[in-house]
């Protein structure tokens, strides 16, 4: 009897770098979840990248900052798919206006933390309660759960504190669930991009080109999507059962003191 193909979750997945996650993932036979929200067509492309590769797809529109949506996100992907091998928390915004910190509204940081820490906590609370079940079953073995963050989590950027805070509970985040569910066999990761050439980042592409071009990483390029997935691939496929709470810097150098 064949074994089901196992399952990701990757939210924020409708464009960029969940986008790029999606389809190799799928590449490489995995089932993925797509969850966005908003504009249902960028999620209908993903779709058809996955299974272009011959995978399946299920699209999810939910807001990971709803308890709802977070819910149906998991119902639906049982129902579809019986169960859950990986989560990757992808989705995530930055201000919808950089500005000085001193000026910052509360509004904005809310709305950002919001996005990109307290729902992923929670969904990745609701999943992990899933996956020990799981596992205690003999559903599924050596699931995982990888964050996305930012070199933002460890970079001053003052015209978008809200972000970079929101990056850094990321970080801690990541080392909260490795240390609470390595008892389960969970195993959880964080990817640390740098600049990556995605929508998010086209605001202020000019100025990074010019970063980049001046040597603010040693690898003199653009990150890319595929430069992430690949990443989450590696750790998907299993070549780091040792390890959990690591980080992954894929950043060019970025991370690197240099003189």
């Amino acid at each position: 009897m064949n074994k089901p193909k196992k399952v990701a979750i990757v939210t924020g997945s409708g464009r960029g770098i969940g986008r790029g996650i999606a389809a190799l993932l799928a590449k490489y036979g995995w089932s993925v979840v797509i969850n966005d929200f908003g504009n249902p067509e960028p999620p209908k492309e993903t779709l058809q990248l996955v299974e272009a590769e011959g995978a399946e797809g299920l699209i999810v529109m939910a807001d990971v900052t709803s308890a709802g949506d977070r819910e149906r996100l998991l119902k639906e992907t049982l129902d579809k798919f019986g169960q859950i091998d990986l989560l990757v928390n992808n989705a995530g915004i930055a201000p919808r206006v950089r500005m000085d910190m001193l000026e910052m509204g509360i509004d904005s940081m809310h709305e950002v933390l919001e996005v990109n820490t307290i729902g992923p906590f929670f969904l990745t609370q609701l999943i992990a309660k899933t996956m020990i079940q799981e596992v205690g079953g003999g559903k599924i073995e050596q699931p995982k759960i990888i964050n996305i963050s930012s070199n933002s989590a460890y970079t001053s950027s003052t015209s978008r504190a809200e972000y970079c805070i929101s990056k850094a509970a990321v970080s801690m985040s990541t080392l909260l669930f490795a240390d609470r569910l390595a008892e389960y066999g969970i195993n959880v990761y964080e990817i640390r991009p740098g600049i990556i050439k995605t929508p998010l980042t086209e605001v202020v592409r000019e100025k990074y080109d010019k970063l980049i071009a001046g040597g603010i990483t040693p690898i003199k390029r653009w990150g890319l999507p595929e430069d992430i997935a690949k990443a989450i691939v590696a750790i998907a496929e299993g070549y780091f059962p040792f390890s959990t709470g690591q980080v992954f810097d894929v950043d060019g150098g970025f991370h690197m003191h240099r003189l």
